[in-house]
């Protein structure tokens, strides 16, 4: 992926140059525009009332992944994407949910029942069989003789759902697994398709029936009830717009946010923020010629994992991927109560590796320019939607306000608390870096005389909650 290092960036013309924390502020060359009359053509149509309104319908109700609220608020942005004339498409994903209906786990040897922790995520069932100590199951080590029997398992070494499927490999029909510290039972995750009842006793009751196996075989019923996954669908909404054909550069600029709540929450600033300012840098650019693919995509179900944005990574062949020269993600982008006393209201860029990079450049540069007034920092942090499109070598960059609001994660999250400045900020700051890569008089900006310079500015190590 030659196009996503920084050398090659510089040769295609898509960055002026790398500042550095040490490093002068550049001058404006002497023939470019004033900074307002390049970015005036996007940002002077942006509506932080829109955004509002956005962020009003989508937060009338809970909008977890693979419920009715999350569908009807993927439907809503892809009418909206359509209404702007952007080729649209809704993409389905399955993901599995563990079900814990007040789950019960336990192991009966001799008629003496003992009470156990039931994996997260196990199989229900009821299993009586001989009982097979395979130590740690490290993969290559598991005895061919636990075939029809439950497995005894000694935690550590490696991953709970690795110890499981090298016992399900060579035909276990349960699981008994123990602590190896400590006075506590309640650890152990299985993946859905893991389908034998699995449980956890402490390290005491495991010792102890390591012992007793040392005498000869014991019989076990191992019994699990109210535990498993259910199979749910969440949604990508993917709307994509083509330059004009005598122009295309054949590059995409991709902008992203995640339409998900938590369950329960109305999700008014995490993230319905972002999405209204995907939709309204659509509506906003639509119109304008442009000599790059624009891609606007909301995903779903990133507060079980990121799991949308994975799949949608996933789904790109390495050539479209290799074509995407950006990627900008906006998470919670109108808190009221976030960023404390910081400038910008705390707005910051991270990034994956804690570095500069293509995104992190032009929108340092256009905060300087914009309402922000200000060069926008850097940080380092994954936990959002721009961690798979750097495992891919793309430039990308999480747009969020830190410290997060007391109200993250909450019912609390409503819209009440949604502060129209911080969203036409960080909104113009995006779209005037989007524009900078998509409009066709900027092909190559290390010389375009219209290009506006680059600004010094500082890497921030601050976690989201300080």
């Amino acid at each position: 992926m030659y196009k996503k290092t920084m050398s090659a960036m510089l040769a295609a013309g898509l960055i002026i140059s790398v500042g550095t924390a040490s490093a002068q502020q550049p001058q404006k060359a002497p023939n470019a525009q004033s900074a307002s009359a390049f970015d005036n053509k996007i940002i002077k149509k942006i509506s932080s009332d829109n955004m509002y309104n956005t962020i009003a319908k989508l937060s009338a109700q809970p909008r977890a992944a693979g419920t009715p609220g999350e569908l009807i608020g993927a439907k809503y942005i892809k009418s909206q994407f359509e209404q702007y004339g952007y080729e649209t498409e809704l993409q389905s994903f399955p993901f599995y949910e563990v079900i814990r209906n007040n789950a019960t786990g336990s192991v009966t040897i001799g008629g003496q029942q003992i009470n156990a922790y039931v994996f997260s995520g196990s199989y229900s069932g009821e299993v009586t069989a001989e009982v097979v100590d395979v130590g740690l199951a490290l993969a290559g080590q598991v005895p061919d003789s636990v075939k029809g029997k439950i497995a005894l398992i000694q935690r550590g070494d490696n991953p709970f759902v690795e110890k499981v499927q090298n016992v399900i490999d060579k035909g276990a029909v349960g699981v008994i697994l123990y602590n190896n510290s400590g006075t506590s039972n309640n650890v152990g995750v299985a993946d859905p398709g893991q389908n034998i009842p699995a449980v956890t006793l402490t390290r005491a009751q495991g010792q102890a029936l390591v012992e007793q196996l040392e005498g000869g075989p014991v019989q076990a019923t191992v019994k699990v009830t109210g535990s498993g996954y259910t199979e749910k669908t969440s949604y990508n909404v993917i709307a994509k717009m083509k330059p004009h054909k005598n122009k295309d550069t054949g590059q995409v600029v991709l902008v992203g946010a995640h339409h998900d709540s938590v369950p329960g929450g109305p999700g008014a600033n995490d993230d319905a923020s972002g999405v209204s300012a995907v939709l309204e840098l659509a509506r906003v650019i639509a119109k304008m010629p442009t000599d790059t693919e624009l891609r606007f995509v909301t995903f779903g179900a990133e507060e079980k994992g990121l799991l949308g944005s994975y799949h949608y990574a996933g789904s790109l062949s390495e050539a479209e991927a290799d074509r995407i020269v950006a990627h900008f993600q906006m998470d919670m982008i109108g808190a009221r109560d976030a960023g404390g006393d910081h400038p910008a209201g705390g707005l910051i860029m991270y990034t994956i590796d804690g570095k500069k990079n293509l995104v992190t450049d032009l929108a340092s540069a256009a905060g300087a320019r914009t309402a922000a007034d200000y060069p926008i920092p850097y940080g380092q942090l994954g936990r959002s939607d721009h961690q798979p499109f750097h495992e891919l070598g793309i430039p990308a960059a999480l747009f969020i306000h830190s410290p997060l609001e007391p109200w993250y994660h909450s019912p609390e999250d409503t819209l009440d608390k949604i502060d129209k400045n911080k969203l036409q900020e960080a909104a113009e700051i995006v779209g005037a870096s989007v524009y900078q890569i998509a409009r066709p008089d900027t092909p190559a900006l290390k010389h375009a005389r219209v290009a506006p310079g680059p600004v010094d500015y500082e890497f921030n190590d601050r976690p989201p909650g300080a």
